[in-house]
């Protein structure tokens, strides 16, 4: 064989080999944009008070909501128990805001979201577009926090129990590796990241 077609074969494989790539690259921002649900609280303003407010709030609902979506095994499915229960959410937030003796109310609803990356403990979220259970407390002008309500990846402690979490929701090694941080697995990142950001500029 000459070199010629030599080059030829080597290219094409190249090409075969970077369009398969290309594609458990997509399939992977979108099994994150379509398969994890994030919970966003935003705090009325930035004072001392109603940050810890804020995180008041989290807890109630956080802890109201975690055995039942642990029991939860499909997104589709936690989308729907989150629907049918954003009243019962809102009256929980609301009663923890009560309870610290705040005046205002929490609007909770479940939208469409743009995030910014995120950096957790053992993992860190690429930016991009994701389904949110939102929580505005007051005028929501505050920092926020924001976590994954559903499947449960911000419960686990360690990298370890992250990476359990992520198999047992169905997530691919490569991508497991992609958010632990993984060397070998930081270009993917960079690019999930990239994606994401371009996700969030035509979302505005």
């Amino acid at each position: 064989m000459d070199m010629k077609k030599c080059l030829k074969r080597m290219g094409i494989c190249l090409l075969i080999a970077l369009a398969a790539w290309s594609g458990t690259l997509l399939a992977d921002r979108k099994r994150l944009s379509e398969d994890l649900i994030r919970l966003h609280v935003v705090a009325d303003s930035d004072s001392r008070e109603d940050q810890d407010i804020k995180l008041q709030v989290r807890d109630a609902v956080t802890e109201s909501l975690r055995e039942d979506l642990e029991a939860i095994g499909d997104v589709e499915q936690a989308k729907a128990y989150l629907t049918e229960n954003l009243p019962k959410i809102q009256e929980i937030a609301n009663a923890a805001l009560e309870k610290a003796g705040y005046s205002g109310e929490a609007i909770v609803t479940l939208c469409r979201e743009a995030f910014d990356t995120r950096v957790y403990d053992t993992f860190t979220l690429p930016a991009g577009v994701y389904e949110s259970l939102r929580i505005i407390i007051g005028e929501g002008k505050g920092h926020n926090w924001w976590c994954v309500v559903f499947p449960t990846l911000c419960v686990p402690a360690t990298t370890e129990g992250f990476a359990d979490t992520a198999a047992g929701a169905g997530f691919p090694d490569s991508l497991t590796g992609a958010l632990t941080g993984e060397e070998e697995y930081e270009v993917r990142f960079y690019l999930l990241d990239a994606l994401g950001r371009v996700e969030n500029y035509f979302c505005q």
